[in-house]
């Protein structure tokens, strides 16, 4: 049934008449935080007229390699590099998300924002595992707290949008309030919210990336488990180790691998000049924690495998040769546990056939080359350049990327 031309005409004009709030959407470094600035941005406009005011017309622009993490200069330098963009592209406001783990004296720092400059930033590892859920949470009580128009009821610097965010989110222990300098951060408490810290870093980080970067190692690891279940001294040496003695080979190998994987691949962060001590040892933790949780998981998938591989190659008649009877599922789950443990040692040596590239990725403060995750109309400066020329974009502080705009639902990324 077609619509009456004349109710839609009226629509079109009140839709033209009402005020239009440009919202600037960022991400850095362009590669996680710009998938979620992706998914939040096809929705963030309804967020905000159902939230904030419908009597205006929002339109969202993202942008992502535009602002460069800035480790050295903290969240301040990093809400100045926002409010020149903001500037540049004249939005009204402009909200940065981003995968550093922001601090203040140790504590971690949900959201800085700063009224006078229109800007604020969200670190996404802060708001733990839900990050997109929780962004849908802040992201509109900022941009009401940022603004002061009609209808919004609240004058610049107002924190009362924020405080309203305390009981959505429990990552929020309180509130700074800098009514001087127009600048209010949400902060987590130091325990529970360091807690909340790591776990959102490693799931920013994607283990899942690092988990198929170790493919060939699993590959290396099933043939060591496969030449190991053909020799019957380790089918005694598994019915002789105690449960103690097979959990600490096991961890062990595991934990040989890691250190391996860090060593062999420069996976360690070390203090700089661009990079404080404590951001390094945060760097750090999340990148063990990543390895750790792909490592496990490579290692759970690799005793599945020697498990069934043990039960269709070797008949229990032929275990009882070596073994005393009779032969059981426990004698081949032992049998799996402790060649899973040699075989991941010998893994280690299959972490050298790996792309250098795929590996690295684990590394929290490695971002791999974004590729279609750039702004498509922008330029870059030298740094920038350089960085995405060979693929190997450590970050750093600086200017970051000139880059342009897009209008959130076309020309997505690609990935």
């Amino acid at each position: 049934m077609t619509g009456n031309p004349d109710n839609e005409d009226a629509s079109n004009e009140r839709d033209r008449d009402r005020t239009v709030i440009v919202v600037g959407l960022l991400a850095t470094p362009p590669d996680y935080p710009a998938r979620v600035a992706q998914r939040l941005a096809a929705e963030l406009a309804g967020l905000l007229d159902e939230r904030v005011n419908d009597h205006v017309r929002w339109e969202v622009q993202t942008g992502w390699g535009s602002i460069a993490p800035r480790r050295d200069g903290g969240v301040e330098a990093l809400l100045a590099d926002v409010a020149r963009r903001r500037e540049q592209d004249g939005w009204d406001v402009a909200i940065c998300l981003t995968d550093l783990p922001l601090q203040a004296q140790r504590v971690p720092i949900v959201v800085q924002s700063s009224a006078a400059r229109r800007v604020a930033v969200v670190s996404l590892p802060a708001l733990g595992l839900g990050q997109l859920r929780a962004v849908r949470a802040v992201v509109p009580g900022m941009v009401k707290q940022l603004l002061h128009r009609p209808g919004t009821g609240h004058a610049p610097g107002d924190p009362e949008p924020l405080k309203q965010l305390v009981d959505v989110m429990a990552a929020i222990h309180r509130i700074l309030d800098d009514s001087e300098n127009g600048e209010i951060g949400l902060v987590a408490s130091r325990v529970r919210g360091g807690l909340r810290l790591v776990i959102g870093m490693v799931r920013a980080n994607r283990p899942g990336r690092a988990l198929l970067g170790l493919s060939k190692l699993l590959v290396v690891a099933f043939g060591t488990a496969a030449f190991a279940l053909t020799t019957d001294t380790i089918w005694q040496m598994g019915d002789a180790l105690s449960v103690l003695r097979l959990t600490v080979i096991m961890l062990f190998g595991i934990g040989s691998l890691i250190a391996w994987l860090i060593v062999a691949h420069d996976l360690w962060e070390r203090p700089g000049h661009g990079t404080p001590p404590e951001l390094a040892r945060l760097f750090n933790i999340g990148t063990v924690l990543t390895l750790c949780l792909a490592t496990a998981v490579s290692y759970v998938v690799l005793f599945a495998g020697t498990v069934a591989a043990a039960w269709l190659l070797i008949r229990p008649s032929v275990l009882e040769q070596s073994l005393q009877p009779p032969i059981g599922l426990t004698d081949y789950l032992t049998l799996a546990w402790i060649v899973s443990s040699l075989a991941t040692v010998g893994g280690a040596i299959g972490s050298g056939l790996e792309d250098e590239e795929t590996v690295r990725a684990a590394a929290y403060g490695y971002h791999p080359d974004p590729g279609g995750w750039l702004d498509e109309t922008g330029g870059s400066d030298t740094e920038g350049s350089d960085q995405r020329a060979d693929g190997r974009a450590r970050v750093a502080g600086g200017s970051g990327t000139a880059a342009g705009t897009r209008v959130a639902g076309r020309d997505r990324p690609a990935g």
